[in-house]
């Protein structure tokens, strides 16, 4: 039993560093590397900082969301570098949320397997969940905000030169392209995709930088690179494990049905459960078709990609035990009303 435990984790572990380290964290981890180096601190204080209004930080954080096709884990080292730089927390957290739950690719496929009600129902509700767990966070931690409040306070310093906006948009082709260009095709089509990206990348850093400045981008990176790889490797270990424990005949009797608790339940494996970008929907689809009901399916699509035990771990690295604990009970709760919510309506 033990050993069939330990060959589960370690295949998982094995798919995760083959499929999902070169296309998606190397280009998030040198995506936010380069984000601490070039963006001016004291611009992303005025645009996402405490001192700024809600009604324009939280759909901004919200929208930005929707063009990143990451997951759970690779939009860390991106939401860090914002709150690093000085934004505020609730922006930070909201990019948590919305990116690997509505962004456009994940949306479409959801539609093509699931079908367009589920899509716009999973997208309508990560929306409008966005704002209450930004909300959350800031209410929560509001002494962090008002310190950060007087800090963002009279800056009008330009956010980055035009040639570092042209860096950060290669970088983001470089996270996008493989996953957007390289749908239903073979792994080593992504790969060969970042490597012509991160080329580009390459060629326009050593035309428009010096080599300090490269060498500050870097160490920036690789600090990301310490502090997030090694608890993503140990959560994805864990998940490989759970996943062999779980016992299908449990799924039709306790995900079934439209109630609050088969959506709890639901919200609570995809809280703990590692979604790389894409894989929830099929996912889902497989659990449907062994008895999960409409209203448990939604929550896990809610609570799954914007959530897994790797994202816990990385996150409570990053921000602390106390955000990470508020982050991830606002979201599982948040996920289990809108399932039950949902159900409701769909039965």
């Amino acid at each position: 039993m033990i050993c069939a435990l330990l060959i589960a984790g370690l295949s998982a572990l094995q798919e995760y560093i083959a499929l999902h380290v070169i296309t998606c964290l190397v280009p998030a981890f040198l995506l936010a590397g380069a984000m601490m180096a070039f963006l001016s601190r004291e611009s992303i204080l005025r645009i996402f900082g405490s001192g700024s209004r809600k009604m324009i930080t939280f759909p901004l954080a919200a929208i930005s969301g929707i063009f990143l096709a990451v997951c759970s884990c690779t939009v860390i080292p991106i939401s860090a570098g914002i709150y690093r730089r000085g934004g505020s927390i609730g922006p930070a957290f909201i990019l948590l949320w919305t990116a690997p739950a509505t962004n456009i690719l994940a949306i479409i496929y959801t539609g093509a397997i699931l079908g367009y009600g589920m899509a716009a129902a999973r997208i309508i509700a990560a929306l409008a969940m966005a704002s209450v767990v930004g909300l959350v966070m800031v209410s929560v931690f509001r002494k962090e905000a008002e310190i950060n409040v007087a800090r963002s306070e009279g800056s009008r310093e330009k956010i980055l030169s035009v040639k570092d906006l042209i860096l950060l948009l290669f970088l983001l082709s470089t996270l996008l392209l493989p996953n957007y260009l390289g749908v239903g095709r073979p792994y080593l089509h992504k790969v060969c995709i970042f490597l012509a990206c991160i080329a580009v990348v390459a060629i326009y850093a050593m035309a428009t930088k010096g080599s300090n400045e490269i060498r500050g981008w870097l160490g920036e990176t690789w600090w990301f690179v310490r502090l997030i790889f090694p608890l993503l490797l140990l959560g994805v270990f864990m998940i490989g494990i759970i996943g062999e424990i779980l016992p299908e005949p449990w799924i039709a009797k306790w995900l079934g049905g439209h109630g609050i608790l088969p959506a709890f339940i639901a919200a609570l494996i995809g809280a703990i459960s590692y979604f790389a970008t894409l894989t929830e929907a099929p996912f889902v689809d497989m659990l449907m078709r062994l008895g999960m009901g409409t209203g448990p399916a939604l929550s896990l699509l809610l609570a799954g990609p914007g959530l897994s035990l790797p994202n816990m771990l990385a996150i409570w690295r990053v921000f602390g035990s106390k955000k990470t604990a508020v982050y991830v009970l606002t979201t599982v709760i948040l996920a289990t009303v809108a399932g039950y919510l949902y159900g409701l309506l769909a039965w």
